[in-house]
Parts: C-alpha cells; structure tokens; sequence
C-alpha cells in the first residue's frame, strides 16, 4: 500500500528531522511507496523515557502514514550500552537485560499496529548474535570499519581523554550489523532515531554499502531541550520514565503542564497527534495569553492519554481539581491522591497521640514557619482543610475527615497544598 501523502512533510514541519541522508532521496522513498524501516531500543533500564518516546511517536507517524515498521530491542546491544559522555557503563547481568527487554516490548506494543497490510514487526538483535562467531564478526562486520573514523565520532574523542573500553568502542559495530541484517532479512531500508545515534545510525548506512552494495536511508530527530539549551527530559526525581510504577502518572502529567510558554508549541508538535491548525491556534493562544495555560492542558491532557490513557488522565485531571477546591477528595482514586500529595510534599505523624489542631498540621505541612504564622493564616481566612474553610484556629478534625482512612489534605490561599498522613 503506498502511502497516500509524503510523511516526510510532516516530519519536517513537526521539527523531527534534525539531519538525515540525503533528503530528496528519503523523500522519494517515502513518498514513491510503502518502505520498511526500523528504530531501536536498548533495555539498559527497566523503562522507556522521555527521549525514547519520541522514536516511539515518530514510529506511529510514519506507520499511520503507510510504512511498514520494525520495532527492535537490543537484547545484544542492551548488554553493552552505547558510550556516552559520563563514563563507562556499569554492565547488567543477561537475566536483567531479558527481563527489561520484556518491559520494553510491553511499552511500545501499544503505540504500533500488529495487525494489517503494514503491521509491525518486534525483532530482538540478541537472535542473530548469540550465535555469531568472533572470527566471523571480525571478518564480515569489524573489516569494514575504519579505526580513524571510529575514534573520529565525537563521544569517543571525549572519552579518549577518561579512557573507554574496547566493548564500548565497538558499539558501533554492532548497531551497524542490526541495520545490515534487517536490510537483508526482512528488505528494511530507513532507520531513524535520536540525533545522539547519528554516528551509529550512518554506520549501519555504510556497512550496508560496503557489505552488500546496497542503499540505505537514515534521519535524526534532535535533542529536545528545554528555553535555555539545558537537557530536556530531566526532572528532579530523574528521568521522565514512562513506566506508572517508576514515575507517576500524576508526575507524569505535571510535567508537562508546567512547561515553559517558549517550549509548548515545540512540544505540541513532536508529543501530539493533534492536528497542525490547532497547534497553530494553541501556540498563538499561548504566546498572547499565557495566563490561561491553554497549551499545557492539551499537552498535558494528550500525551498523558497516549501514555496512561484515558482513564488515567481523567482521574488525574479530577484530582487537580479536587485538590485546588473543584470537588470532593473523598471520590478521588487513593493512589492518584496519594501521588498527586508526594508531588506537592507529605508528611507522616503518628496516629497514636490522637490527631492534631489544624495549627499543628499546618506547621507539620510545612504551610506555616510557626504556630503563630499558622494561626494568623486561620484568622485571615486562608487555611483549608480538606477543601473546606477553618475559621477556628483551636479546629481538630475527626476521623470521619480522613481521605481514604489516613489522610488530610491541607491547604493554605489558593495555590499552595500538602498532605498529611496519618499512621
């Protein structure tokens, strides 16, 4: 099935082509019939981020659009980690890789179609290396390669300075052999991923050159980076993980409602399927009123609905509101709840003593420095307990107040909550 326009368009305009081979040919390729074409990924943590999400979406882009995509996770590859700037590697255990290999599979079933004229394929590079001989690598993979030009690529430049080891270096090689063998076995013809993978991905251009007389195609999505040049992708737990169990979906959608005005049309662009005139309308509203963050809801609200869901992504939006006054606490999923309150800062007192006055919880939140803030906070109207107004700064609550049998939510004015829990 040929596609029935030129995604490269659109990959253009979306900001997901940083560099590629040369562009009239890609074009032709993709706009003269359905290719085949591959993206990796390497299991050397138990989950997809941020980063890998945009090969994921770019993955869907260009299968929606009529290619034919091959998914690989390098259960090879994954056991020795591509160099990179803050040393070498500290090397997994194979039952560990294996079982993040199964993890990583999970993550991106969802986003790619198995089904149809297009259907994509799963493929795991550890199935045509286990077996690989030495000699034969060396012969019919490593003579190929240019020492100069490897120790030329800019991540091993640097880290000639620390030093890097030969199982790092040769990393190249086998990125390199995953495109070879795609392209002979299965007809693959374009690999893509992120900018930090050129050196790897045109390496594998070449070996398909040299070994078997054969052109390939290749492009780069660039580094998402956040207004001032600074890594994009990063928060102060981590990474932006895409598994619920190491990063919250509540975190998760925080995220991406808290980024910056400058960034929200970019972002619009490479993390939503939303269509170019309503990025355009969102980017513009953005930029002429930024106060009404309507571009960081529809971020938010999209690709946490890819991520999470649907379902997910309207008890997150429920919990919001709860927790800034818009409904009752009391209805929200207790494990939304309770993420949202580890984000804005929770604290644990003991049940034993009975429960404490709202001045004292107050202090605890960390809401009010002292007692006597705390109470000027009650007297000017400004402390909530579990949404609702104290006006008596001797208040203690009961044990029917308590959210989910543990616990209350404070909060002081309009904007600033916590939670308390009790044990």
């Amino acid at each position: 099935m040929a596609p029935a326009q030129n995604v490269l368009d659109d990959l253009e305009w979306r900001g997901l082509v940083a560099v590629s081979t040369d562009r009239d040919a890609l074009r032709a390729a993709l706009g003269e019939q359905s290719i085949r074409f591959y993206v990796g990924f390497d299991p050397t943590a138990p989950s997809l981020h941020m980063g890998n999400l945009v090969q994921i979406l770019t993955a869907k882009r260009l299968q929606d659009a009529g290619h034919t995509p091959y998914a690989l996770v390098g259960g090879a590859t994954g056991l020795i980690g591509d160099p990179r700037d803050s040393g070498e590697r500290t090397l997994n255990s194979a039952e560990t890789v294996q079982e993040w290999v199964q993890r990583v599979r999970r993550q991106i079933e969802p986003f790619l179609s198995f089904d149809g004229e297009n259907a994509a394929t799963m493929v795991n590079n550890l199935d045509w290396t286990a077996e690989l001989r030495t000699i034969d690598f060396l012969r019919d993979v490593g003579k190929h390669f240019p020492v100069n030009r490897m120790l030329a690529r800019e991540t091993v430049r640097r880290r000639l300075e620390t030093g890097i080891s030969y199982t790092e270096f040769s990393y190249v090689l086998l990125q390199s052999m995953d495109f070879l063998n795609l392209y002979r076995q299965h007809g693959v013809t374009l690999q893509f991923g992120g900018s930090d993978q050129w050196g790897n991905i045109t390496g594998g251009v070449e070996l398909i050159r040299r070994s078997a007389g054969g052109s390939a195609h290749a492009f780069a999505t660039p580094l998402i980076t956040k207004a001032d040049g600074t890594k994009y992708g990063k928060t102060e737990g981590g990474a932006l993980w895409l598994d619920p169990e190491m990063m919250s979906p509540y975190a998760f959608y925080q995220f991406w409602l808290n980024a910056e005005d400058e960034k929200v049309g970019e972002l619009l662009r490479i993390f939503t399927f939303l269509p170019r005139e309503e990025i355009e309308a969102l980017d513009a509203q953005t930029t002429e009123k930024p106060f009404l963050r309507a571009g960081q809801r529809a971020l938010a609200e999209h690709v946490t609905t890819l991520v999470h869901g649907a379902e997910e992504t309207a008890r997150i939006q429920a919990a919001s509101a709860a927790l800034f006054g818009g409904g009752d606490l009391h209805d929200l999923s207790l494990p939304t709840l309770e993420a949202a309150l580890a984000e804005a800062g929770a604290v644990d007192l003991p049940r034993a003593a009975g429960l404490p006055g709202i001045v004292d919880l107050l202090v605890a939140a960390g809401l009010a420095r002292s007692k006597g803030e705390a109470r000027r906070t009650v007297g000017e109207g400004g402390a909530y307990l579990n949404n609702v107004r104290i006006a008596d700064p001797e208040h203690v609550p009961s044990e029917a107040d308590l959210v989910g049998g543990r616990w209350l939510v404070l909060r002081r004015g309009k904007k600033k909550f916590a939670g308390v829990q009790l044990r």
